[in-house]
């Protein structure tokens, strides 16, 4: 259990805000730490600047025996422990100081003199007092043209005060890091909550249960838009089981009436008589209903594997309006036997990439449906024209019509309207028309026309070298 909470996002987001939050602070801390030194040392500094300019104006006034006086009056004003003065010659010899039996072991170093007396300008240093380990700040300072002050004070006080510091520093990254742990883990909790509920959405989910779906909580955040997109995915999803089960059931409907008629020849091959002629009626019928059995899954295969981008297709520069003509000639005798008129607009001399097998497949579906569903003495009508830079078909027919709540039905594979059931037909004929016209970046729609039949109108871009 402790090693699946180690690998949630809840305790990895927690951990980089609790780490991020602690440094953060502790840099706040330092800041103020550093600053607080600073500012101590300056003051401490300032005090040993005022010192040293009493001893330069006395010397002015009372010379050096005033000078003498005053070192033994700070010290004792100020206390010998806190407080230490030393007046030198430039040559490092003591000639007058303060008591200093609490400073004999602070020295006078040599290098410090050095530097004073070239750079001619007050010089600081901090020490360790070795008898007490606490620390001084000592300055050094030319009081006279022939007189150096070496004056020092004791840090007891910023020593005490940085040492509180210390510890509530500790304490308060202790509390810091505790808090922002606790804080954090509520914060990620509750911001990971609607993640939880779509995890939980997604496990119940099951194949015979697709109708769970996310409740958003209205805040437009980006949570609300997962659930929004994941809800989209469920239904999306939940078509597509729908239309694989309805595809399932009809391909088993429609696989089912020509393998129970070719068993029945078969069967009747079995119980006939030697006559020729009738096996070789019934080998006939069953080498129809395979042709039509392999035209269907063929025709299947075209669509799914157009669908999925996969389809073979071959693009060239072809010649639209007499691939259309072709196509209205190979018609003409079945238009003719049902008493059908064909009626072409044709514009001649269209050229756009296309293939052609496939485009002409689509275009003889359209016009074989129109043919079919014309009853006598009707009329179909083909329209070529270029218009807006787009090439449009249009086929509009006489016939039965189609309700407009299947106009988008009719081109889903194995979907025959009601009126049409008692037509020869397996149902793919749309589907695979619109799948490869959308193969030409085109489309097709459907529309009832003004007095009845239908209108199916193709459309095409021109110079179209994108869809190869």
């Amino acid at each position: 259990m402790g090693q699946t909470i180690f690998n949630t996002i809840a305790f990895r987001l927690t951990l980089w805000f609790t780490g991020i939050f602690t440094i953060c602070s502790g840099v706040v801390f330092g800041l103020f730490y550093f600053l607080a030194i600073q500012t101590l040392q300056s003051q401490t500094d300032q005090i040993l600047l005022d010192n040293a300019s009493k001893f330069t104006a006395t010397i002015q006034r009372n010379g050096l025996m005033g000078a003498r006086e005053l070192a033994v009056l700070e010290a004792q004003a100020a206390g010998e422990k806190v407080i230490f003065c030393r007046l030198l010659y430039p040559s490092g010899e003591v000639f007058a100081s303060s008591h200093m039996s609490y400073w004999q072991h602070v020295n006078i170093h040599e290098h410090a003199l050095k530097t004073l007396i070239i750079t001619n300008s007050d010089l600081f240093e901090t020490i360790v007092i070795p008898s007490t380990k606490l620390k001084a700040r000592i300055l050094y300072s030319f009081v006279a043209s022939n007189a150096i002050l070496q004056t020092g004070i004791v840090m007891d006080y910023q020593s005490k005060f940085l040492s509180t510091f210390k510890k509530v520093f500790f304490a308060a990254m202790g509390f810091i890091t505790v808090f922002s742990a606790v804080a954090g883990w509520l914060l990620v909790a509750k911001a990971m909550s609607g993640v939880k509920i779509i995890t939980k959405t997604a496990q119940d989910i099951s194949g015979s249960n697709l109708e769970a779906r996310v409740c958003a909580v209205s805040n437009k955040n980006e949570l609300d838009q997962l659930a929004i997109t994941f809800n989209s995915m469920l239904d999306r999803i939940e078509e597509l089981v729908k239309n694989i089960r309805e595809m399932s059931d009809n391909i088993a409907h429609d696989l089912k009436s020509p393998i129970t008629r070719i068993r029945g020849f078969a069967e009747l091959a079995l119980v006939h008589d030697e006559n020729m002629d009738n096996y070789r009626t019934m080998a006939s019928n069953t080498i129809e209903e395979s042709d039509r059995l392999l035209d269907m899954i063929n025709t299947m295969l075209v669509i799914s594997r157009a669908e999925a981008g996969e389809g073979e297709f071959n693009f060239q520069m072809t010649n639209l309006s007499l691939m259309i003509k072709e196509a209205c000639e190979l018609f003409a005798p079945l238009a003719e036997d049902k008493h059908i008129k064909l009626s072409q607009d044709i514009q001649d001399n269209i050229i756009i990439f296309s293939d052609m097998k496939m485009l002409q497949r689509a275009f003889s579906n359209l016009l074989d449906n129109a043919i079919k569903y014309t009853p006598a003495n009707g009329v179909v009508s083909i329209v070529l024209i270029l218009k807006n830079s787009e090439v449009q078909i249009k086929i509009e027919d006489t016939g039965i019509g189609i309700a407009p709540d299947d106009f988008e039905k009719i081109f889903e594979r194995f979907y025959r309207a009601d009126i049409s059931r008692t037509s020869a037909g397996t149902g793919l004929g749309l589907s695979l028309a619109r799948t490869i016209v959308r193969a030409h970046q085109g489309d097709i729609t459907v529309s009832n026309g003004q007095h009845s039949g239908s209108v199916f109108q193709i459309t095409l871009p021109y110079n179209n070298p994108g869809v190869i």
